[in-house]
């Protein structure tokens, strides 16, 4: 899942990516509005993290240009105001959600888990399951026949994706866009060689193998009968 951070405060920037990096979440960070409005109107984000004052062009600025046209990345705001007032101005802007600072990083994490629950269409879905294969996305932990994976998280973001989209062929680029970030050199063979060592720790203990390539196309995540 790919997050988007619009944040000018280089420390409170560096702490939210460290944090969402190690729970799995590629992140794209851009230090003014209209850097960051620039970003989220030409790349697919999943999440959007929107600091209120920023140079350039302000957060509530940014997300209602975005809401104008017609961009629905769901928005946490972030905002040293905390006022009922500054609350209310930000969800009319078209936020979905408001942080005041300072704020407890695992709450953030759990704000943005919530959001992209709601933007699945998903009331409450922590655990994702293809056959016999399922994901808890909030211990972490994944299980194949009851037998536990253990996966860094890079390939824990992998095998979500992939899980999210069950069956459905996913190319290297759309794979690269919601799992790796905007940095991300799409001449390396980064995807293929995680590929590979996730298709390991799933498959090789098993007889039938859920992740199968298309060549030329990309990888698909198959249910086993």
């Amino acid at each position: 899942m790919r997050i988007l951070l619009i944040e000018d405060d280089l420390k409170i920037a560096t702490f939210v990516i460290k944090g969402l990096k190690a729970a799995g979440y590629a992140v794209d960070h851009a230090e003014d509005g209209e850097e960051g409005l620039h970003m989220a109107m030409t790349e697919p984000y999943d999440a959007a993290v929107v600091d209120i004052m920023l140079p350039k062009k302000d957060g509530l600025t940014v997300i209602e240009e975005l809401r104008g046209q017609g961009v629905s990345t769901p928005v946490i705001i972030l905002s040293a105001k905390g006022s009922v007032s500054d609350r209310v101005n930000g969800l009319q802007a078209g936020g979905d959600d408001y942080m005041p600072k300072p704020f407890a990083f695992s709450e953030l994490l759990a704000r943005i888990q919530a959001l992209l629950r709601r933007a699945g269409g998903h009331a409450e879905p922590v655990r994702l399951a293809v056959g016999a294969l399922t994901l808890n996305i909030a211990t972490r932990e994944v299980t194949r026949e009851g037998r536990p994976i253990d996966l860094q998280p890079i390939e824990f973001s992998l095998l979500e994706y992939l899980m999210r989209n069950p069956g459905r062929v996913v190319s290297k680029t759309m794979i690269m866009e919601h799992v790796w970030d905007y940095n991300f050199d799409p001449q390396t063979n980064v995807v293929e060689a995680r590929i590979c060592r996730l298709r390991d720790k799933l498959d090789r203990d098993f007889p039938t193998k859920m992740i199968q390539t298309i060549r030329g196309v990309g990888y698909v995540l198959k249910e086993t009968s």
